[in-house]
């Protein structure tokens, strides 16, 4: 399927926008939940020298949920109706993955496992950039910034799990 040229004439459809930013911020409110105690977790942490401050991965975060929920919603409007659910399943999937990823890490001290589910999710977004962008090339383009940030978190889960083995 090739990605289709925007058409200035289709609606908005703004409640379907609201309904993307209503679901994505649910499951980060999942994650967030599961971190309630992670700023002290995180501060007694080993970490490399490389390592954000506490306060920066909120509103990164915040940020690329934002990002993350236009481009679900440019899917969907992009998309003949009902024809783009493949796509907007594999979303759903990688943000229930992101959102275990807070408890692994965070609530239940599982370095390992945090580490497993983080490189899944890095496909998963890998996957969805592929899928979003034979729907809509800008959908595809608006995740590219959460695979870099995944990426980025993917190097600091490892070098934080490995300086904390018995922590983690």
């Amino acid at each position: 399927m090739t990605a289709q040229i925007h058409d200035p004439h289709r609606p908005l459809q703004l409640p379907a926008l609201a309904g993307w930013l209503v679901l994505t911020f649910i499951f980060a409110a999942i994650g967030a939940y599961a971190s309630a105690q992670a700023q002290d977790f995180y501060q007694h942490l080993e970490r490399p020298n490389w390592a954000p401050p506490p306060w920066l991965f909120a509103p990164v975060w915040t940020a690329l949920y934002a990002l993350m929920a236009i481009a679900a919603w440019r899917v969907q409007r992009a998309s003949a109706p009902g024809t783009a659910r493949t796509e907007l399943a594999l979303y759903t999937i990688q943000l229930a993955v992101n959102a275990l990823w807070t408890w692994l890490f965070f609530a239940w001290h599982e370095g390992a496992a945090a580490f497993g589910d983080i490189v899944l999710l890095w496909l998963l977004i890998a996957a969805t950039i592929h899928a979003f962008w034979r729907r809509d090339r800008w959908a595809g383009l608006l995740l590219v910034p959460y695979i870099c940030w995944v990426s980025f978190a993917t190097c600091l889960c490892y070098a934080v799990w490995q300086r904390n083995p018995t922590v983690l």
